[in-house]
Formats: C-alpha cells, structure tokens, sequence
C-alpha cells in the first residue's frame, strides 16, 4: 500500500482493545501523521482510550462516540471507524473546547484566531478545512458552529455531533488521549490534495405548515404548535393522529424551516410523557415548520457522488457525517445494504450522528463530510 495513500478502517470486535488493535493494523504504523476513530458507546471507554494510547503511541488520534459507524465494509453498530492520514500529505492543527455549558462566543473566537495562527505556521501554502466534533448532548452547536464557521471565513467547515447509540444519555468526543463530554474538537486539516465539501438531504417541503406557539429554547423542546400540544398536533399534521410517536416516525416525517431562501430539517429526537417534542436543533417560538417528504435517497446519492467525482476526481476518502434519522429511516425501508455498497464503492469512512456542522450552521439529516481526492 502506497504511503501517500489514506488508510481507511473498521472492526466489529466486541473487545475494546481487539477492535482497536484491528483499527491500527488497517490505519496505523509508520508514516501516519495523525488518525481519527469513531467508536460506538456500548465500549469501555475508558478500555478504548487505554487501547488507543498503547496501539497509536505518539500519533495523535481525535474522535468521538457514535450512532453507528461507517467503515471500508459499509455501516456497522456497536464497532469503531477510523482513518490514518499520512504526514506527507496532510497535517492538522487541533483544540479541545470544554465546559460548553458555560459557552462564551469571545473565548471561542481566540480561540479559533489561534488555531489558524498555528495553521498557517505549519502548512502555509496548503488549503485546508474545519472538521468540528461536538458533543451531540451538548446543545451548544449553534452556538459554537456559528461563532466558529464566521470566524474561519474562506475555511470550509464541517463536522458532526457525537451520538450515544439511540440512548440520548451521554455523547463524547476523543482528544489525543481521552474521552471527553460537554465538550467539542475543532481540527484545521491542511493539505496540497483536491476536496469538496459537501451537504445532501432527500427531502422536499410540502404545502403543510405548522407554528411553534410554546417553546423552551435551551432545552430545545417544543411545549405547543399550533396552540395545541406539540406531539398530538405534529402527529394530526403528518397524517398520524392516534399513532404512537417514535424515532422511526420522525425519521419518515421530518419538519424544515426556511433559512437563507433554503429549507433545512428540524429534526425530531423524541416525544415527551407531557407530549412535548424535544429537537436536536434550535428551535423558538415563532418559528414556522414546514413539513417535508422524502424523494429517492439512494438516486440523491448518486447524484452527490457523480458531483464530487466531476469536482475532483475519484476520492480516495469521504469522510462521512450521517444522521442518525437518515440511518433509521435507511433500515426502516430495507435500503441499508444498497447504501453501504455506494458508501463502500466510494471510499466513505465516518460515524452516525446526532447532526451535522456546515458551514456556519447545525443541520439535521443530512449526510455531510469532505471528500478529499487522490495524491
């Protein structure tokens, strides 16, 4: 195998430390500047960052846990993801944000103004992209995707938010050494190869609104819509009065909002005992929803790797940012093994989220990533 060449991998190991000691043998060893890993909860964690310490060394590995795992042999859950970026080719500047709880929009944009004076210090005549992990509990990613996306200017930036399986307890993300939580990576990857950006979503808005008339915004839950309970009206609008409400269900009904003439998902995470809906995006009163359908998800794919392919030849890696309702929705309609033979076929490594980074915005269901072309 070349060295120029990125090294993609995965392992269904149930033993944290056999998964990890499989990771490494796929994406490790010499010549390897730095590595990402995407591990599902269900692990030891504290066993997965003593594994990753003694199998990487001084490599320096960022990650986080997942919804499910995207690897070289097309999705997986309850395994681990990875990728070896080889030195020649790439570098990385990297920082650890905590206690988001406490979220301070000046702090965060040192901090990032930092970073790219560390970028530039070390790869100043190569282009590069944001990839921001978050801690998908957090519900700090607007906040900081904004702050950080605005100060990067001509920086792409993607990323996504950590999962806890489908628990909704706990998310992390890995820095260098350990697992943390309430937290977030932000990573400036620099590199002389091609690559594209990228968000696809396979959802259209119907003529059906709807109007958050009661809403907690820091908990992002909705208490009302429409003046009536927010799950029993969500369910009349979708066609589902009297059904009970679930991931699957939100998955296949999703809501959008318009923001800059372009309508992004609202996604839902779960009902509540007093039928309020809590959403893993922002969410306020006032805000019109718009309810959406889905068109051909896997022809939506195709589309987007026939683009990235004109934009930059064949990848030689995607790395992959999918939401969790995609995945759901993607099991619910048997569509799963068609997905991971395109994922497959078109080198895509990465995780199941609990939303997407673009830009300057949190998204929800969408697939989002960086596709980044052969040496």
């Amino acid at each position: 195998m070349s060295k120029m060449q990125v090294h993609r991998g995965g392992s269904d190991h149930s033993d944290p430390r056999a998964a990890v000691a499989d990771l490494r043998r796929q994406i490790g060893g010499p010549g390897i500047g730095f590595a990402l890993v995407f591990c599902s909860p269900r692990y030891d964690l504290g066993q997965i960052a003593e594994a990753v310490a003694a199998e990487f060394g001084d490599t320096p590995v960022y990650g986080c846990t997942t919804a499910g795992e995207i690897t070289p042999f097309g999705y997986i859950s309850g395994g681990i993801s990875g990728i070896g970026f080889p030195e020649g080719d790439f570098s990385v500047a990297a920082t650890l944000f905590e206690d988001l709880k406490a979220f301070e929009i000046g702090a965060t944009i040192e901090r990032t103004r930092l970073l790219m004076a560390e970028r530039d210090g070390c790869a100043p005549t190569a282009d590069s992209f944001g990839l921001l992990l978050v801690d998908g509990l957090s519900v700090r990613e607007e906040q900081l995707v904004s702050a950080i996306g605005n100060t990067l200017g001509g920086t792409p930036l993607v990323g996504g938010s950590a999962g806890d399986g489908l628990d909704f307890k706990r998310s992390f993300v890995f820095f260098r050494d350990r697992f943390a939580t309430d937290a977030a990576i932000l990573l400036l990857i620099s590199t002389r190869r091609r690559f594209s950006v990228f968000k696809t979503e396979h959802f259209v808005p119907t003529e059906e609104k709807m109007v958050v008339t009661g809403a907690d915004l820091a908990r992002r839950r909705v208490y009302e819509i429409n003046a009536e309970p927010a799950a029993l009206e969500y369910a009349r609008l979708v066609g589902l009065d009297g059904e009970a409400l679930s991931p699957k269900i939100f998955a296949a009904h999703p809501v959008v909002v318009r923001v800059g003439g372009q309508y992004h998902v609202r996604a839902i995470q779960k009902v509540n005992p007093d039928n309020s809906l809590t959403f893993l995006c922002a969410i306020d009163e006032g805000l019109v929803l718009t309810v959406a359908e889905g068109v051909d998800l896997i022809e939506n794919l195709k589309e987007l790797f026939g683009r990235l392919e004109r934009e930059i030849g064949r990848p030689d890696l995607i790395i992959g940012c999918d939401c969790v309702l995609r995945n759901i929705e993607i099991d619910e309609r048997a569509l799963k093994h068609a997905v991971s033979s395109l994922f497959v076929e078109h080198r895509v490594v990465g995780f199941c989220t609990y939303g997407e980074q673009y830009m300057s915005m949190h998204v929800n269901q969408t697939f989002t990533g960086v596709a980044i072309g052969a040496a």
